[in-house]
């Protein structure tokens, strides 16, 4: 099943039944009447951005209420690294609420993502607050990385990407530079490969938009000591870079 097919006509009647038992002023029947039968022709992001439409409709103009309730609404953390899109996709329209309005209250906001990414990734929500507040939030994602939750170490690694897929280019890396560091460097030797997947990622992004400072960070690295965990993340971090050297060699 795609990702987009998840939020049909089914979704919408149960994800109101989660917001009404959490959120007594909640207009379901407004939020069912609008979406009913007018997803089905839409593409992800645009299903997803009609959702939140509706509950914007529907909810109280109350972003830090409405926030304080979903709360209530998350269930269950998932168990280990595996599951977050097959078992949290439902989530994601909250993300998504969050990531379009989430300034309006960003300390309860942040709050709120470390919550939700141990449900459904807060990866796409966290970059807008990093935008406005680049100091505080990476502040707040340095204590993160030392989590003991492998879904909250990892969105403080995969928000900070400057070329998350599905989302806009953010250089908060470049301009709160020795933060960032902070970041991987705690990361560089996770013991889940879920993250260091993410760890790689970040370096082969950077390698993209700043190539000096991904070998900074790695000439940094190499000056404590390897790891075979600091090794791979390395080897993932560099895999554009070294396809692109034997390219050279070839020709």
């Amino acid at each position: 099943m795609k990702h987009k097919d998840h939020y049909n006509d089914e979704y919408i009647f149960r994800f109101s039944q989660k917001i009404l038992s959490v959120m007594p002023d909640f207009d379901e029947k407004n939020f069912c009447h609008s979406l009913t039968g007018r997803l089905e022709d839409k593409e992800l992001f645009a299903r997803l951005d009609c959702i939140v439409d509706a509950m914007q409709e529907s909810m109280p103009d109350d972003y830090s209420k409405n926030i304080q309730a979903f709360f209530n609404m998350l269930g269950p953390e998932l168990e280990g690294p595996d599951g977050m899109y097959n078992l949290g996709w439902w989530l994601w329209p909250v993300g998504r609420y969050v990531e379009r309005c989430g300034n309006e209250d960003w300390v309860l906001s942040l709050s709120f993502l470390r919550e939700l990414t141990k449900r459904f990734t807060g990866e796409f929500a966290v970059r807008p607050l990093l935008r406005e507040h680049p100091k505080e939030v990476m502040d707040e994602l340095i204590k993160w990385a030392s989590d003991e939750n492998v879904h909250v170490r990892r969105l403080a690694s995969e928000g900070v990407r400057t070329r998350l897929p599905w989302s806009q280019k953010l250089l908060v890396a470049l301009d709160e530079f020795e933060r960032y560091i902070a970041i991987l460097t705690k990361l560089k030797d996770d013991p889940e490969r879920f993250v260091q997947k993410s760890v790689g990622n970040n370096l082969n992004d950077l390698y993209k938009d700043a190539p000096e400072k991904a070998d900074f960070i790695i000439s940094q690295w190499e000056k404590t000591g390897k790891s075979k965990v600091q090794d791979w993340i390395i080897k993932h971090g560099r895999r554009n870079q070294d396809k692109h050297s034997k390219n050279l060699n070839v020709n």
